[in-house]
């Protein structure tokens, strides 16, 4: 059973709207690319864990602190009688291990950071977070590399790591696991849930300014400038996907809030960021709608 869902790093939200909006460098756009990447391995292994039928709780993408040190989980399934956790790597091509070291297969070869690393680094947090918490049950941690078009040479037989080959069979021996979950187990998830943080403390942007970026429509599918307003519909002159301009409205605030989390959000500053496409008064009844007004008059602003 879901527990926790999966939600859309802030980093990678920002780094993807910002690259509607302004030149990334080259180095930027790689890790907008590894950033897209890991979560799209993420959220494909959240699909295969859905089919689990067999009792369990499981919660994605965690971020836990213990004895002051911060650490991340993909996946955590709590089950009857084992806890199990997941790092999930969206690694493609060609790989070898050798002396405890992953390097890439095609020349010119370069050494990654062995996940190995992190692994273990957030199985001993979680076990000192779990006995704080009053539980002794043994923790499985694993590797999963979800990508099947990714080989690893040399793969030592004791180290764990699940390939995609693997996967379904590794979920199937959950599903076949006997045992019933009891209050413990469910205050267990509950307590774990409770100290998820909600924004990562070391998150560092590109630097960017309001008056740097590009301001207009961007069309939800193919993110290019190119929305034509037609009443209450917006219409993508590029790829024709349409959308509601309360829709897309909410989507820009929601983008604007993200970029710029200390702006006051008002009807002008929402007409000047869509470029004054849809009308002040549209605007303002979509703010109307989905927000709550502070203030009165010229200082009125909106909020969440």
């Amino acid at each position: 059973m879901l527990y926790k869902s999966r939600t859309t790093p802030r980093e990678l939200e920002v780094y993807q709207y910002l690259n509607t909006r302004i030149k990334l460098s080259e180095i930027e756009r790689k890790h907008l690319y590894t950033l897209r990447k890991g979560f799209e391995g993420e959220v494909q292994f959240d699909r295969l864990t859905s089919s689990i039928q067999s009792e369990c709780l499981i919660l994605n993408d965690l971020l836990l602190q213990q004895n002051r040190s911060t650490f991340q989980i993909d996946t955590l399934i709590i089950a009857p009688y084992t806890i199990h956790l997941f790092e999930v790597k969206n690694f493609e091509g060609d790989y070898f291990y050798d002396y405890d070291r992953l390097y890439t297969k095609i020349p010119p070869q370069s050494e990654v950071t062995n996940p190995l690393i992190q692994l273990t680094r957030s199985e001993s947090l979680l076990r000192q977070l779990l006995q704080s918490l009053g539980c002794n049950l043994p923790i499985q941690s694993l590797i999963v590399f979800i990508n099947p078009e990714f080989t690893l040479y040399q793969t030592p037989i004791n180290k764990p790591f699940l390939f995609h080959s693997q996967i379904n069979r590794f979920l199937e021996n959950i599903n076949t696991t006997s045992g019933k979950l009891i209050n413990h187990h469910k205050e267990l998830a509950e307590q774990i849930t409770a100290q998820h943080l909600i924004d990562a403390p070391f998150f560092l942007p590109p630097s960017y300014e309001y008056d740097e970026l590009r301001k207009g429509n961007t069309c939800e599918n193919c993110g290019l400038f190119k929305i034509s307003v037609a009443g209450t519909k917006c219409i993508c002159k590029e790829c024709g996907k349409m959308e509601l301009s309360d829709t897309l409205i909410m989507r820009n605030v929601k983008e604007l809030t993200k970029l710029f989390p200390d702006k006051k959000i008002d009807t002008n500053t929402i007409y000047e960021w869509l470029e004054g496409a849809i009308p002040k008064r549209t605007i303002g009844r979509s703010l109307k709608k989905h927000m709550n007004c502070n203030g009165v008059r010229q200082w009125s602003h909106y909020e969440f």
